[in-house]
């Protein structure tokens, strides 16, 4: 059985920063893309930051949070990291880990955690 557990949500100042992880199992995660996504209040779930399995670790990010959010893997720990710096009030919401049986992040994940929330304050 596979599970998702995030972790790190919080409450944090604009401006400031904050990690979020997310561990797995039933996977075996190094071959697995990853991804997190973000939803927000009367909006979609989107995908804000992706990363590749396999050796490349290819990453990919919304626009939104370009240049502020990493998005990491540590494959011994099974566990997925989303940095998020520079926060801004627009980056409050429910954050979730998502796991994909391909080494890349297209199309609908297979799997979902149960989410963190997020909140900044302004």
């Amino acid at each position: 059985q596979v599970q998702l557990v995030e972790s790190g949500g919080g409450l944090v100042q604009a401006g400031g920063s904050l990690r979020v992880s997310c561990t797995a199992s039933g996977l075996i995660f190094s071959v697995n893309a990853m991804a997190w996504y973000r939803q927000s209040p009367g909006n979609a779930r989107e995908m804000i930051a992706g990363i590749t399995g396999g050796r490349a670790e290819l990453t990919n990010y919304a626009d939104s949070v370009k240049g502020r959010f990493t998005i990491s893997r540590d494959n011994a720990k099974k566990t997925v990291y989303l940095q998020m710096n520079s926060l801004k009030s627009e980056d409050s919401g429910e954050y979730f880990c998502a796991a994909h049986h391909s080494t890349v992040p297209l199309g609908n994940p297979d799997y979902w955690g149960q989410g963190t929330q997020v909140t900044v304050s302004s």
